[in-house]
């Protein structure tokens, strides 16, 4: 029988773990996921959030340690997406009482389209006494669905905040404070820059609503409980979602003969002698999702390709279309596009139109080398990546 973790007096974790998913939406999860339920124990036992369908059996095992399922008075349907929700069919099967909320509007028309379920609808500042508790519900529209809302327990003062401060990684300790916290923080970085980045106003406003709140806990529904590093957490999701950036380069590159290698290598070079640190990314052996981590807070960004049959090598163009789709729309990035070809300089010209189409600065024109280039070649770049931080900076 698989164990309930009791978070708070009365308050248990009865979630999933799932230590093998190595890909959740088109990015890497080498540490897994939990997918995090949560059982109150009052006068109405109020289940928040289920678990993907294939965890239904752990989400009802766990159940089963605190309380009868069948005993289940309320569900608490935060988002609808199914790794939070597939197992709603199950518990509604078990408990078919149970009252079921969700936002008004988006969550009560997804449970519906996803399940055939009618759920009740909470708006913003609605709350919901389940005896010794009121649970408050504050909306958070496109973090990052349009139903998202976030539940709030005065008691406990827990905030279970959904897909909000959630990292992929999977663990048996629950909570911060627990495990290698510079490994927590990165998945959470990782988590925000490929789930959540595209939705940065948004985050930003329910980020504002969670100040007010009296915390002692932030429960999201993947990965650890923050109870001892709320404020840091706060402080990163502050400047993740104001897009701040510091003086850092990530220069991503895929390379044929090495042409384009060469000029990504003098190119990072180039940063780091102005004093910008910087990643040198070789597409062939990082995910995009991992390049995603290190743009998350980069101030500059160079991405270069070869040509190859009057086009950029595809796998720079799965990048930036990755890129693309999760690129804030208001952000000041500078971009430095950059490449080889023989006879037509068309991959590095498509890399700049990509990048300006996701609203880079680009203050330098595109730096295109005909087949190999030499040293002389590979010293102006110096020169350009000094016009681009010196532009940048001014």
């Amino acid at each position: 029988m698989l164990n309930a973790i009791e978070i708070s007096p009365k308050v248990w974790w009865v979630g999933g773990i799932d230590w093998n998913e190595r890909l959740f939406h088109g990015y890497t999860t080498e540490r897994g996921i939990t997918y995090n339920a949560y059982l109150i124990m009052d006068e109405k036992v109020t289940l928040i959030d289920t678990c993907k369908a294939t965890f239904s059996d752990e989400l009802v095992q766990r159940i089963s340690q605190v309380v009868d399922p069948a005993k289940i008075d309320v569900v608490i349907t935060n988002h609808v997406e199914m790794d939070h929700s597939g197992s709603l069919p199950v518990i509604h099967r078990i408990a078919p009482n149970a009252a079921i909320y969700a936002s008004a509007g988006a969550g009560v028309n997804e449970v519906r389209a996803h399940f055939g379920i009618e759920a009740t609808p909470v708006k913003s500042g609605d709350t919901l006494c389940i005896g010794e508790r009121t649970l408050t519900f504050v909306t958070t529209p496109m973090v990052h669905w349009p139903d998202n809302m976030v539940t709030y327990s005065d008691v406990d003062q827990i905030l279970f905040s959904n897909d909000a401060f959630g990292q992929h990684f999977a663990t048996t300790k629950r909570f911060d404070d627990e495990n290698d916290l510079c490994e927590i923080f990165k998945q959470a970085k990782k988590y925000y820059a490929n789930i959540v980045w595209p939705y940065g106003m948004q985050a930003h406003k329910a980020l504002e609503a969670v100040k007010g709140l009296d915390l002692k806990m932030i429960a999201p529904s993947h990965g650890c409980i923050w109870r001892s590093h709320i404020d840091e957490i706060l402080e990163k999701y502050e400047a993740w979602t104001t897009y701040q950036t510091e003086e850092k380069a990530v220069v991503v590159f895929d390379s044929m003969w090495h042409s384009t290698e060469s000029m990504a290598r003098e190119i990072c070079d180039a940063f780091i002698a102005e004093g910008v640190s910087a990643q040198l990314v070789d597409v062939k052996t990082t995910h995009i999702s991992d390049i995603m981590l290190y743009m998350c807070d980069a101030k500059y960004v160079a991405v270069g390709s070869p040509t190859l049959n009057s086009n950029m090598l595809p796998t720079i163009a799965s990048f930036l279309t990755y890129m693309r789709g999760l690129s804030p729309k208001n952000e000041q990035r500078i971009g430095l596009a950059f490449g080889s070809y023989g006879w037509a300089p068309l991959g590095p010209k498509q890399v700049y139109a990509e990048l300006e189409n996701a609203k880079f600065q680009l203050p330098v024109p595109v730096v295109a080398q005909q087949w190999i280039p030499s040293e002389e070649n590979l010293a102006e770049l110096q020169d350009t990546v000094r016009k681009m931080i010196e532009a940048a900076r001014a």
